[in-house]
């Protein structure tokens, strides 16, 4: 059963979402851009022990709190650590005040019809069984849509909604995220194409049922404020999809219906080498930027 507190927070609260679940593929890119060289870790089990410290020196850092940071999604290496001897979810929760959410997609297959679906997740249940029984809240799941090609976003989105139904028949809050490139040559054609694509889909929940959506920052803004006003929506939360801190923010805030749930324009200024000191304030005016645009629109 959805926590009742976390769902209201989620709901409601101001603030914005920290993307804390690069995995496998990106890890080497986020520990790189940290100041991690790949020929500084020997191993996987190095680097993604590396990552994990990179996780908990932000989420043990003061400004990281459910003041500001009302949510955070986790990799499931995260979500099994720990952070000051307290697991990791639960210490998001008790500790900060911030809800956990699992990024539970395993990658994504080739492209096909201009978008790539999502691999296959045959141990999900299982997965989403142990998330639940760790004090997860949502889960989180990407696709990738290149090109304004109808019938490769109709799967996009059909993929997203049946996973979406299992991970609800578990007491989980999906968010359903099928990013559109910002590179694609056909940006605004896809996100009209996502849009009715997505509220066809929403329309067919049963009454209760709760999704939130992960989208990029359309082209037009609020194209996605009908979206957010559907009733099974707790959220619509904005990718960052490779824009700057500031080019991200600066196009959020004139998006109503949309807040942050950023990850490379969350660490872009953050280095390893940095003082304790600096690494905090560096971070706070960051996730103070990022509130702003998530709450103070234009």
């Amino acid at each position: 059963m959805v926590d009742a507190k976390m769902l209201d927070q989620m709901r409601s609260a101001p603030g914005f979402i920290a993307a804390l679940d690069q995995s496998g593929g990106s890890t080497p890119k986020a520990l790189s851009l940290y100041g991690i060289a790949e020929n500084d870790y020997q191993s996987e089990e190095e680097m993604f022990s590396l990552m994990h410290a990179m996780r908990v020196r932000i989420m043990t850092a003061p400004a990281f709190t459910g003041e500001k940071v009302i949510g955070a999604i986790l990799f499931e290496r995260t979500m099994d650590g720990e952070a000051e001897g307290q697991s990791v979810p639960s210490y998001l929760w008790q500790k900060r005040g911030v809800v956990p959410f699992l990024k539970i997609d395993k990658g994504l297959l080739d492209q096909e019809n201009g978008v790539q679906l999502m691999k296959p997740m045959p141990d999900l249940d299982a997965l989403l069984i142990r998330a639940r029984e760790k004090g997860i809240f949502g889960t989180k799941m990407r696709s990738v849509i290149a090109d304004a090609d109808k019938a490769g976003i109709a799967s996009v989105v059909k993929q997203q909604f049946e996973v979406a139904r299992q991970i609800i028949a578990q007491g989980l809050v999906p968010i359903i995220e099928p990013e559109v490139s910002i590179g694609s040559a056909t940006k605004q054609e896809a996100e009209a194409i996502l849009r009715d694509e997505i509220a066809a889909e929403l329309d067919k929940l049963p009454s209760g049922d709760k999704v939130m959506l992960k989208l990029t920052i359309p082209t037009v803004a609020d194209f996605y404020a009908p979206l957010a006003a559907h009733s099974s929506v707790v959220r619509v939360v904005a990718l960052s999809g490779g824009y700057s801190t500031a080019d991200a923010c600066e196009k959020l805030s004139h998006n109503h219906a949309m807040i942050a749930s950023f990850s490379r324009a969350l660490t872009e200024k953050l280095r390893v080498t940095m003082s304790d000191q600096d690494f905090n304030q560096s971070l706070a005016e960051t996730i103070s930027q990022i509130y702003a645009a998530s709450v103070n629109k234009v």
